[in-house]
Protein backbone atom coordinates (compact mmCIF):
# COMPACT_ATOMS: atom_id res chain seq x y z
CA UNK A 1 0.00 0.00 0.00
CA UNK A 2 1.36 3.24 -1.22
CA UNK A 3 0.75 6.26 1.19
CA UNK A 4 1.06 10.06 0.11
CA UNK A 5 2.70 11.80 2.87
CA UNK A 6 2.58 16.34 2.96
CA UNK A 7 5.09 17.82 5.65
CA UNK A 8 7.45 15.20 5.54
CA UNK A 9 10.25 16.77 6.71
CA UNK A 10 8.19 18.77 9.83
CA UNK A 11 8.09 18.30 12.86
CA UNK A 12 5.21 16.21 13.06
CA UNK A 13 5.55 14.83 9.54
CA UNK A 14 9.26 13.43 9.86
CA UNK A 15 8.46 11.23 13.06
CA UNK A 16 5.44 10.07 11.22
CA UNK A 17 7.72 9.16 8.05
CA UNK A 18 10.33 7.34 10.14
CA UNK A 19 7.57 5.31 11.95
CA UNK A 20 5.96 4.55 8.13
CA UNK A 21 9.33 2.88 7.00
CA UNK A 22 10.23 1.10 10.33
CA UNK A 23 7.21 -0.26 9.48
CA UNK A 24 8.15 -1.50 5.89
CA UNK A 25 5.37 0.92 4.41
CA UNK A 26 5.76 2.34 0.70
CA UNK A 27 5.90 6.36 1.22
CA UNK A 28 5.80 8.97 -1.40
CA UNK A 29 6.44 12.05 0.50
CA UNK A 30 6.34 15.71 -0.90
CA UNK A 31 9.47 17.90 0.06
CA UNK A 32 10.49 20.96 -1.61
CA UNK A 33 13.60 20.43 -2.80
CA UNK A 34 16.63 19.05 -4.00
CA UNK A 35 18.24 19.05 -0.89
CA UNK A 36 15.17 17.68 1.23
CA UNK A 37 14.56 14.97 -1.29
CA UNK A 38 17.90 13.71 -0.57
CA UNK A 39 17.10 13.02 3.17
CA UNK A 40 13.91 11.37 2.51
CA UNK A 41 15.21 8.82 -0.20
CA UNK A 42 17.58 8.25 2.62
CA UNK A 43 15.25 6.82 4.63
CA UNK A 44 13.62 4.82 2.14
CA UNK A 45 10.97 6.62 0.47
CA UNK A 46 9.91 8.17 -2.54
CA UNK A 47 10.46 12.38 -2.85
CA UNK A 48 7.99 14.12 -5.33
CA UNK A 49 9.26 17.85 -5.35
CA UNK A 50 6.54 20.19 -5.56
CA UNK A 51 4.67 22.22 -2.61
CA UNK A 52 0.98 21.68 -1.98
CA UNK A 53 -0.10 24.59 -3.82
CA UNK A 54 -0.11 22.73 -6.87
CA UNK A 55 -2.97 21.46 -7.61
CA UNK A 56 -2.82 19.05 -10.33
CA UNK A 57 -0.15 17.40 -8.63
CA UNK A 58 -1.57 17.14 -5.48
CA UNK A 59 -4.81 15.31 -7.64
CA UNK A 60 -2.15 13.39 -9.63
CA UNK A 61 -0.51 12.09 -6.12
CA UNK A 62 -3.78 11.37 -4.50
CA UNK A 63 -4.84 8.61 -7.91
CA UNK A 64 -1.20 7.40 -7.58
CA UNK A 65 -1.57 6.40 -3.96
CA UNK A 66 -3.55 4.15 -2.01
CA UNK A 67 -4.17 7.15 0.63
CA UNK A 68 -3.18 10.23 2.03
CA UNK A 69 -1.44 11.67 5.42
CA UNK A 70 -1.61 15.61 5.26
CA UNK A 71 0.75 17.26 7.91
CA UNK A 72 1.81 20.70 5.27
CA UNK A 73 0.81 23.87 6.27
CA UNK A 74 2.18 27.34 5.96
CA UNK A 75 0.89 28.46 9.00
CA UNK A 76 0.45 31.69 8.65
CA UNK A 77 -2.25 34.02 7.11
CA UNK A 78 -2.79 31.81 3.75
CA UNK A 79 -3.25 28.31 5.63
CA UNK A 80 -7.20 28.90 4.71
CA UNK A 81 -6.82 29.27 0.82
CA UNK A 82 -4.05 26.62 0.96
CA UNK A 83 -5.75 24.03 3.13
CA UNK A 84 -9.13 24.29 1.55
CA UNK A 85 -7.32 24.17 -2.41
CA UNK A 86 -5.43 20.92 -1.45
CA UNK A 87 -8.22 19.35 -0.34
CA UNK A 88 -10.28 20.22 -3.56
CA UNK A 89 -7.11 18.86 -5.12
CA UNK A 90 -7.05 15.69 -3.15
CA UNK A 91 -10.77 14.61 -3.26
CA UNK A 92 -10.83 14.93 -6.94
CA UNK A 93 -8.17 12.38 -6.63
CA UNK A 94 -9.69 10.36 -4.23
CA UNK A 95 -13.32 10.85 -4.42
CA UNK A 96 -15.26 7.24 -5.04
CA UNK A 97 -12.47 5.49 -4.42
CA UNK A 98 -12.78 4.62 -0.35
CA UNK A 99 -8.99 5.34 0.08
CA UNK A 100 -7.94 6.66 3.18
CA UNK A 101 -7.37 10.55 3.90
CA UNK A 102 -6.12 11.56 7.18
CA UNK A 103 -6.47 15.32 7.85
CA UNK A 104 -4.59 17.01 10.50
CA UNK A 105 -6.70 19.91 13.12
CA UNK A 106 -5.61 20.92 16.20
CA UNK A 107 -6.72 20.84 19.75
CA UNK A 108 -7.12 24.94 19.82
CA UNK A 109 -10.31 25.13 18.36
CA UNK A 110 -11.85 23.82 20.95
CA UNK A 111 -10.67 27.18 22.71
CA UNK A 112 -10.61 27.23 27.06
CA UNK A 113 -11.97 23.97 28.85
CA UNK A 114 -10.89 21.50 31.34
CA UNK A 115 -12.09 18.38 30.11
CA UNK A 116 -12.02 18.54 25.85
CA UNK A 117 -13.65 15.32 24.04
CA UNK A 118 -14.37 15.08 20.14
CA UNK A 119 -17.67 16.26 20.90
CA UNK A 120 -17.20 18.67 22.93
CA UNK A 121 -18.18 22.39 21.74
CA UNK A 122 -15.55 24.84 19.72
CA UNK A 123 -14.63 28.40 20.91
CA UNK A 124 -11.54 28.59 18.22
CA UNK A 125 -9.32 31.73 18.93
CA UNK A 126 -8.47 33.61 15.74
CA UNK A 127 -5.43 31.84 14.70
CA UNK A 128 -7.20 28.45 13.70
CA UNK A 129 -10.68 29.80 13.25
CA UNK A 130 -10.94 28.96 9.83
CA UNK A 131 -10.56 25.44 10.09
CA UNK A 132 -13.70 24.24 11.02
CA UNK A 133 -15.42 24.84 7.89
CA UNK A 134 -12.79 22.53 5.66
CA UNK A 135 -13.08 20.17 8.84
CA UNK A 136 -16.84 19.62 8.19
CA UNK A 137 -15.63 19.12 4.41
CA UNK A 138 -13.13 16.56 5.16
CA UNK A 139 -15.34 14.70 7.15
CA UNK A 140 -18.45 14.78 5.40
CA UNK A 141 -16.56 14.00 1.76
CA UNK A 142 -18.23 10.76 -0.30
CA UNK A 143 -16.42 7.96 -1.42
CA UNK A 144 -13.22 8.66 0.87
CA UNK A 145 -12.56 6.98 4.04
CA UNK A 146 -11.68 10.38 5.91
CA UNK A 147 -10.12 11.06 9.51
CA UNK A 148 -9.26 13.69 11.33
CA UNK A 149 -6.03 13.63 13.81
CA UNK A 150 -6.07 17.19 16.27
CA UNK A 151 -3.41 17.32 17.95
CA UNK A 152 -2.07 18.74 21.27
CA UNK A 153 0.32 20.85 22.15
CA UNK A 154 3.43 18.57 20.54
CA UNK A 155 6.74 17.49 21.95
CA UNK A 156 9.92 16.09 21.84
CA UNK A 157 13.49 16.16 20.95
CA UNK A 158 13.94 19.04 22.00
CA UNK A 159 11.90 20.52 19.57
CA UNK A 160 8.14 22.13 18.52
CA UNK A 161 6.25 25.16 21.16
CA UNK A 162 7.79 24.41 24.29
CA UNK A 163 11.31 25.96 23.18
CA UNK A 164 9.57 28.51 23.63
CA UNK A 165 10.78 27.66 27.47
CA UNK A 166 14.50 27.55 26.49
CA UNK A 167 16.32 30.68 27.66
CA UNK A 168 20.01 32.04 27.19
CA UNK A 169 22.00 30.33 29.57
CA UNK A 170 24.95 32.66 28.65
CA UNK A 171 23.17 35.47 30.27
CA UNK A 172 24.03 35.06 34.21
CA UNK A 173 20.38 37.09 34.57
CA UNK A 174 18.17 35.11 32.20
CA UNK A 175 15.27 33.51 32.94
CA UNK A 176 12.46 31.25 31.85
CA UNK A 177 9.87 33.59 31.04
CA UNK A 178 6.50 31.88 31.20
CA UNK A 179 3.37 32.34 28.70
CA UNK A 180 1.08 34.90 30.77
CA UNK A 181 0.99 34.10 34.65
CA UNK A 182 1.28 30.35 33.94
CA UNK A 183 -2.01 29.25 35.99
CA UNK A 184 -3.32 27.98 32.30
CA UNK A 185 -3.30 24.28 31.08
CA UNK A 186 -1.16 22.36 27.73
CA UNK A 187 -2.51 19.34 26.63
CA UNK A 188 0.36 17.94 25.92
CA UNK A 189 1.80 14.83 23.15
CA UNK A 190 4.96 14.01 22.25
CA UNK A 191 5.86 13.51 18.97
CA UNK A 192 6.89 10.28 18.63
CA UNK A 193 3.36 8.87 20.32
CA UNK A 194 1.17 11.20 18.04
CA UNK A 195 3.13 9.85 15.12
CA UNK A 196 1.46 6.10 15.53
CA UNK A 197 -1.64 7.68 16.12
CA UNK A 198 -1.35 8.91 12.81
CA UNK A 199 -0.67 5.47 11.63
CA UNK A 200 -2.94 3.85 13.68
CA UNK A 201 -5.63 6.55 11.94
CA UNK A 202 -4.87 5.50 8.65
CA UNK A 203 -4.86 1.94 8.87
CA UNK A 204 -8.20 1.47 11.26
CA UNK A 205 -10.12 5.03 11.76
CA UNK A 206 -13.59 4.72 10.95
CA UNK A 207 -15.01 7.19 8.54
CA UNK A 208 -15.86 10.63 9.64
CA UNK A 209 -13.89 10.14 13.08
CA UNK A 210 -11.94 12.64 14.86
CA UNK A 211 -9.22 12.03 17.68
CA UNK A 212 -7.94 14.57 19.91
CA UNK A 213 -3.88 13.70 20.33
CA UNK A 214 -3.44 13.88 23.88
CA UNK A 215 -1.54 11.68 26.22
CA UNK A 216 -3.41 13.02 29.38
CA UNK A 217 -0.76 15.00 30.57
CA UNK A 218 -2.16 18.66 31.36
CA UNK A 219 0.57 20.50 33.19
CA UNK A 220 0.41 24.55 34.05
CA UNK A 221 2.76 26.18 32.17
CA UNK A 222 3.77 27.45 35.54
CA UNK A 223 5.22 23.96 36.19
CA UNK A 224 6.72 23.52 32.95
CA UNK A 225 8.26 26.70 33.24
CA UNK A 226 10.15 25.56 37.05
CA UNK A 227 10.80 22.38 35.34
CA UNK A 228 12.57 24.57 32.31
CA UNK A 229 14.09 26.56 34.53
CA UNK A 230 15.77 23.55 36.33
CA UNK A 231 16.62 21.72 33.21
CA UNK A 232 18.85 25.11 32.26
CA UNK A 233 20.42 25.42 35.85
CA UNK A 234 18.70 29.06 36.32
CA UNK A 235 17.90 28.68 39.81
CA UNK A 236 14.04 28.76 39.72
CA UNK A 237 14.12 31.91 37.98
CA UNK A 238 10.95 32.37 36.25
CA UNK A 239 9.37 35.10 35.55
CA UNK A 240 5.37 35.46 34.28
CA UNK A 241 4.17 38.27 32.06
CA UNK A 242 0.74 40.43 31.86
CA UNK A 243 -0.91 39.36 28.39
CA UNK A 244 0.11 42.37 26.65
CA UNK A 245 3.52 41.21 27.20
CA UNK A 246 2.78 38.24 26.10
CA UNK A 247 0.97 39.96 23.14
CA UNK A 248 4.11 41.90 21.98
CA UNK A 249 6.26 38.91 22.53
CA UNK A 250 4.94 36.49 20.35
CA UNK A 251 1.64 38.10 18.65
CA UNK A 252 -1.47 38.33 19.98
CA UNK A 253 -2.95 35.44 17.69
CA UNK A 254 -0.36 33.14 18.72
CA UNK A 255 -0.80 34.07 22.15
CA UNK A 256 -4.54 34.19 22.73
CA UNK A 257 -3.80 30.28 21.83
CA UNK A 258 -1.33 29.84 23.85
CA UNK A 259 -3.08 31.35 26.66
CA UNK A 260 -5.86 29.31 26.53
CA UNK A 261 -6.54 26.35 29.72
CA UNK A 262 -6.86 23.07 28.03
CA UNK A 263 -6.81 19.80 29.30
CA UNK A 264 -7.80 16.68 27.46
CA UNK A 265 -6.86 12.89 27.91
CA UNK A 266 -7.23 11.58 24.49
CA UNK A 267 -9.74 8.28 25.60
CA UNK A 268 -11.16 7.82 21.99
CA UNK A 269 -7.98 6.61 20.41
CA UNK A 270 -7.31 4.51 23.18
CA UNK A 271 -10.49 2.82 22.85
CA UNK A 272 -11.20 2.88 19.29
CA UNK A 273 -7.69 2.53 17.91
CA UNK A 274 -5.97 0.96 20.22
CA UNK A 275 -3.52 3.72 20.75
CA UNK A 276 -0.78 3.84 23.99
CA UNK A 277 0.87 6.67 24.11
CA UNK A 278 4.07 6.02 26.58
CA UNK A 279 6.58 8.25 25.59
CA UNK A 280 8.14 10.83 28.48
CA UNK A 281 5.95 13.87 30.15
CA UNK A 282 6.61 17.06 29.14
CA UNK A 283 7.54 18.34 32.55
CA UNK A 284 10.64 15.47 32.43
CA UNK A 285 11.90 16.48 29.30
CA UNK A 286 11.97 19.80 30.34
CA UNK A 287 13.86 19.48 33.53
CA UNK A 288 16.27 15.81 32.56
CA UNK A 289 15.58 15.06 28.81
CA UNK A 290 15.40 16.35 25.35
CA UNK A 291 15.22 20.44 26.12
CA UNK A 292 17.04 20.31 28.95
CA UNK A 293 19.93 18.53 26.99
CA UNK A 294 20.17 21.55 24.52
CA UNK A 295 21.57 24.20 26.99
Amino acid sequence: MSIFLTGATGFIGSAVLRQLRLQGRDVTALVRSPEKAAKIEALGATAVIGDVTDTELMTEQAIASDGVIHLASPGDESSRDVDDAFVTAIFAGLEGSDKRYVHTGGIWVWGSNSDITEDSPRNAPAIVAWREEIEKRVLGAQGVSTTLIAPAVVFGHGSGIPALFLGDDSDPEAAVRLVGDGSQHWTTVHVDDLAELYILAFDLGESGSTYIGASGENPTVREMGDAAAAGQGLDSRVETQTVDETHARLGAAFADALLLDQQARGSAARIDLGWEPNGPSLVDELRTGSYAAKN
